[in-house]
């Protein structure tokens, strides 16, 4: 990190221009989020529909009632406890933010990342981004500024700070708190068991005209190759099938032995691509998006994932992974 690099980014911003930045989360493709114009740039960028919001990150809690025009005791509750860090707030919009920010919606995303470049860039621009996925819409997110590179041409971002790779991996956690009851709208890092013990109580089920908020369609995350969820037990007959009928397997794996697998597999079965995804939650999630993108560049004409556990501590995954395959195999 230079200074030399965050005034440069800060210039681009400030002239309306497009700039990626590194967060813990995901890289964010951002953009001053009160300029509509450079706002519709994002949208251009990423092929993202006008109606889907965006998150506006902020260098603190202070700068919330500049976005919100309530902040309710719970709202500043969480951002003590969590921020910075991978917690979004859904909130009532103030007025004076650009539609194109909130998808014509009177709510507004709000965090503070927990990424020290992300910081210091926010707080030298001295005002709130906009920053969604650094990716073409409804596809894998970046983790590094190599991903962000590959998914947009010559000229179409203004720059991209390298932060390195991203320490969570996956998207925040998107909490409502504009319907009284809080309600979890995407799970990530930070759980609905985390939420209860500051709140005092548990995150209900969002509401059915709950907000609109990133990365909830059934498709999303999504590589173009076809991705296939396997238990752990059928694992092995999925890949045989695959391979019988002729097709390349991309295989990410997670309890089933390597050994065993090949193993139960007919000479010559293809399997083109092979990793193991670690044990841990954490550090999976870590992993994913960019052993998704290895298997999308094999030259598989399948990708076979032993889909992980189904526990609480699990459940970012599983809703990135379940998105993931339901995308896949459009591109």
């Amino acid at each position: 990190m230079t200074d030399g690099n965050i005034a440069c980014a800060v210039e681009l911003l400030r002239a309306g221009e497009l700039v990626a930045i590194p967060t813990e989360t995901v890289y964010g493709l951002a953009a001053d989020a009160r300029s509509a114009d450079a706002v519709r740039k994002i949208f251009a960028a990423k092929g993202r529909p006008a109606d889907h919001p965006l998150i506006v990150h902020v260098p603190d809690a202070g700068a919330l009632p500049h976005w919100a025009r309530d902040v309710p005791e719970a709202a500043l509750q969480l951002a003590a406890a969590f921020w910075p860090g991978p917690l979004t707030l859904i909130l009532p919009r103030a007025r004076g933010v650009p539609d194109a920010v909130c998808g014509g919606q009177d709510s507004i995303g709000l965090r503070v990342p927990g990424h020290p470049m992300a910081l210091e860039l926010l707080r030298a621009f001295g005002g709130g981004l906009a920053a969604p996925s650094a990716n073409r819409y409804g596809r894998i997110s970046p983790t590094t500024a190599a991903h962000v590179a590959a998914e947009f041409g010559a000229g179409q971002i203004a720059m991209v700070l390298d932060g390195g790779p991203c320490s969570i991996g996956l998207e925040s956690t998107i909490l409502d708190l504009t319907r009284g009851e809080p309600a979890i709208l995407r799970p990530g890092a930070i759980d609905a068991a985390q939420i209860a013990a500051v709140l005092g109580r548990e995150p209900g089920a969002p509401a059915p005209d709950a907000p609109r908020v990133p990365g909830a369609l059934a498709a999303h995350y999504a590589p173009r190759t076809p991705l296939l969820l396997a238990a752990h037990d059928t694992l092995a007959a999925t890949v045989a099938e695959a391979g019988a009928g002729g097709r390349r397997c991309a295989v990410l794996l997670q309890a089933v032995h390597e050994q065993a697998l090949r193993a139960a597999l007919a000479p010559g079965n293809a399997i083109c691509h092979l990793r193991r995804m670690p044990a841990a939650a954490s550090d999976y999630a870590r992993a994913l998006y960019a052993a998704l993108r290895e298997a999308d560049a094999a030259g598989a004409d399948l990708i076979v994932l032993e889909a992980p556990p189904a526990t609480p501590q699990w459940l970012a995954v599983r809703d990135r992974l379940g998105r993931a395959a339901t995308g896949s195999g459009s591109g």
